[in-house]
């Protein structure tokens, strides 16, 4: 399944499950947590999907898993055609340089102990791209591409703010020369006021670079503002799916209703006119799940079809994907 596209596919996901077991007594099965459970999707080269949802929902398990930091438990990954799903990391190698990740936390991802030079120019010398003095220039090129000045290669991560912590993260991704970048928010860990900075410089790259983006967050006026297409996560699946635009203006899962109408708004009178949904019952648990609605516990419309079979995900018309029996 994936959303028409005139464009080439860089990336397609087809029914991906990456399940967790969890220990339990000695002589009982072990609990199975379906962090992704029967996710498709697609990205065309160049452009950038946006993946939604509450924490937990299983957003950077997707990310991790089509690059494979996590195999997966079922389904398949398939990079420019090619089908990654099942290969070691020796066969991965020649997939890495084109995969990249931005991480969440630009206080954690880099190593204290390295300078910038030797944070950049690690994946340079990995992957034999320079030598001598031609990774020095490189990392130059590179600290500069993200704003940074050229003196700075070499300070260390504690001389910087969140904001350049996340610049040098960037760079660090673009060393392998990548095409696709999974960026799992990039900004939730930074202020306000920084983090319009850095989705500039990230649709600045895309545009001179054509990189492709999988850009997972929690916010969605930054996901609309970023992304051609969005998916909507809850409890390990997908529930919609749309173009952009699409998704907003024609929004039809209830959670995806909720989700939005939780977006804060800037202008006080339109905030004070806009009806805010409240969701109400419990989160259903994602170890041992039945065969049912992921969002049943909590859906204003239920109904018994709801609780006895997992709807799947279906096409509503050549933009619009959505997974709900009621629909």
């Amino acid at each position: 399944m994936s959303i028409s596209s005139n464009r080439e596919t860089c990336l397609e996901v087809k029914n991906l499950k990456k399940y967790f077991e969890l220990k339990t007594g000695w002589f009982q099965k072990p609990n199975i947590l379906k962090a992704v459970d029967d996710v498709s999707f697609s990205i065309a080269k160049g452009e950038t999907m946006g993946l939604v949802g509450e924490s937990g929902c299983g957003k950077t398990t997707i990310g991790r898993t089509v690059l494979k930091l996590y195999e997966p438990t079922d389904g398949q990954i398939l990079y420019q055609g090619a089908e990654i799903t099942r290969l070691k990391d020796k066969e991965m190698q020649a997939f890495r340089r084109k995969m990249q990740m931005i991480f969440q936390d630009p206080y954690t991802s880099l190593d204290p102990r390295k300078n910038v030079m030797d944070i950049i120019a690690e994946p340079i010398r990995f992957m034999k791209l320079k030598q001598g003095k031609d990774v020095g220039d490189r990392v130059r090129e590179l600290v500069e591409l993200v704003g940074l000045k050229p003196d700075h290669i070499n300070r260390y991560p504690h001389e910087f703010s969140g904001g350049q912590r996340q610049r040098i993260g960037i760079a660090r991704a673009l060393a392998a020369e990548p095409e696709f970048i999974v960026c799992d928010e990039p900004i939730s860990a930074l202020d306000v006021s920084i983090q319009a900075q850095i989705i500039n410089i990230l649709e600045e790259l895309q545009e001179r670079y054509k990189f492709t983006y999988l850009f997972i967050s929690h916010d969605l006026a930054m996901v609309r503002h970023i992304s051609n297409q969005i998916g909507v996560m809850y409890l390990g699946n997908l529930l919609e799916y749309a173009q952009a635009d699409e998704l907003y203006e024609n929004m039809l899962h209830p959670y995806t209703k909720a989700l939005i109408s939780a977006e804060p708004i800037a202008d006080p009178d339109l905030a004070a006119a806009s009806q805010r949904i409240v969701l109400e019952g419990d989160v259903l648990s994602p170890i041992n799940p039945k065969d049912e609605c992921p969002f049943c516990s909590r859906c204003p419309y239920v109904k018994d079809v709801c609780r006895q079979a997992k709807p799947e995900l279906k096409k509503v018309n050549e933009k619009h994907y959505v997974a709900c029996h009621l629909l």
